[in-house]
């Protein structure tokens, strides 16, 4: 895939910045930061208007710790492209590093309603509730998760763990029988059982 992408390289200027933004992908997946960055910035350089081009860059530079650059580079993306999903999901990633907690959830509310399926989404909103200290709207967007993907035990287990807080040791105990029925090695939900048991 390098190889054929770097033969696009000397073309025209949008088809370089297409070729340079996959290219920065790549390396970034393989975390060759140098590489990606340089690749980046080829891409921003040759199409300032490319979404993914500044998504890319933000990633680089997300990744070298650079949290308030990065939200630029993705705020720019979303500004060329408001259905830029990617930018819009970094972002909130971004502000939810910065504990810049409503404005996370203002990115991952706008994500849920344009991808109201994503599993990641559901979950950044859940994760967000929590940190709000909000469990029974993180329970709901566990719940909605859960229908989406039915089989996953860390979530099965986080709501077992919510219900457990809330004292629904009923549903606490549904939600880790199910996480420990696909995944019977998380020791804390093997402690979780046993103390149950033992009560």
């Amino acid at each position: 895939a390098l190889e054929t992408l770097k033969m696009f390289e000397k073309k025209d200027s949008r088809v370089k910045s297409a070729a340079a933004t996959n290219l920065s992908f790549l390396y970034y997946l393989g975390n060759e930061l140098e590489q990606a960055t340089n690749y980046a910035d080829l891409a921003v350089n040759s199409d300032r208007y490319n979404p993914a081009a500044l998504t890319n860059k933000g990633n680089t530079v997300f990744a070298n710790g650079d949290c308030e650059k990065a939200a630029e580079f993705y705020k720019e993306a979303l500004r060329n492209d408001s259905l830029c999903t990617e930018a819009l999901y970094n972002l909130g990633l971004v502000y939810k590093k910065l504990n810049r907690i409503d404005e996370a959830l203002d990115c991952f509310l706008k994500l849920h309603a344009i991808l109201p399926n994503s599993a990641q989404v559901l979950y950044q909103l859940a994760s967000i509730y929590q940190i709000m200290e909000d469990p029974s709207q993180a329970i709901e967007w566990l719940l909605q998760l859960i229908s989406v993907v039915p089989t996953d035990p860390h979530v099965l287990s986080k709501l077992g763990n919510l219900y457990d807080t809330e004292g629904d040791k009923s549903q606490a105990y549904h939600y880790y029988c199910e996480s420990y029925r696909y995944f019977p090695s998380n020791i804390e939900v093997i402690e979780w059982l046993g103390a149950y048991y033992i009560d």
